[in-house]
């Protein structure tokens, strides 16, 4: 079937659907929200930085619609209560991208049972909790969803000073692929979505961008340069959109060729 030219048509498009974006007060998640918000998604929007999400939603399209949510996400209670109230005002839910995180590089002597209990809290546990209250019956959309999780190429390949980052964001990879198979039922698609190095206003300054040196080698790195953060938005919206009904399971990488070398 040919379709006439001019039609309106765009499988992209998230019109009618319904986003929850966890870590929105800057970064990526800031830029995921307006990207979201441009292709017509309403936004319930998640962080405990209430001044950053009131920026993001200052930065948004139609900004009337959407919610935020002032919350520490991993307080359980908290989380059930704060997504209780915007599916009150925005509606069910339709997307999810778990997009919270934290980062860190410190070798294995340095290593502590309270940085791993806190890194696995706030990359892992607080997704997976979101992800349980968001499939609830009242608050997931009658017609399924798409569930994107944040993981990274350090989920995949190795490097000096990166094994809790990494042990966190390999496991997000494992969740997805479970998830996948047990909420296929519920028309649920569960993915994951590993950046390279994307540059954001929080890392624009640091050592490892701001130096030359450094910066080189880091662009060496990945055959098409460093990455912006509509890079990861993009595959965002393709992940929850109509155009990939039939992906689930999969960990995009979004990598500027990082992986091909």
């Amino acid at each position: 079937m040919k379709l006439k030219m001019g039609c309106a048509f765009n499988p992209f498009s998230l019109e009618g659907k319904n986003i929850v974006i966890s870590g929105a007060a800057s970064g990526i998640a800031r830029q995921c929200a307006i990207s979201c918000s441009q292709m017509g998604a309403r936004l319930i929007l998640l962080d405990m930085n209430e001044e950053g999400l009131q920026e993001t939603l200052s930065m948004v399209e139609r900004p009337d619609e959407h919610f935020i949510g002032v919350l520490d996400l991993t307080e359980k209670d908290k989380v059930k209560e704060i997504v209780a109230l915007g599916v009150e005002k925005v509606g069910k839910v339709n997307g999810l991208l778990n997009c919270a995180g934290i980062s860190t590089t410190l070798p294995l002597n340095s290593a502590k049972e309270d940085t791993l209990d806190k890194f696995f809290k706030v990359n892992v546990y607080t997704g997976y909790y979101l992800t349980q209250e968001i499939c609830r019956r009242a608050n997931l959309s009658e017609e399924g969803a798409s569930i994107v999780f944040f993981s990274s190429v350090a989920g995949s390949y190795g490097e000096a000073g990166k094994s809790i980052y990494g042990m966190t964001k390999g496991a997000l990879k494992a969740v997805a692929k479970s998830l996948a198979v047990e909420l296929a039922r519920k028309n649920v698609r569960v993915n994951s979505i590993s950046p390279g190095v994307i540059i954001t206003p929080i890392n624009q300054n640091l050592p490892h961008i701001a130096d030359p040196e450094k910066r080189a080698v880091l662009e060496a790195q990945h055959l098409l340069g460093l990455g912006q953060t509509t890079d990861i938005a993009n595959a965002c919206i393709y992940l929850l959109s109509d155009a990939a009904r039939w992906v689930t399971g999969i960990n995009l990488f979004v990598d500027g060729g990082f992986t091909a070398r």
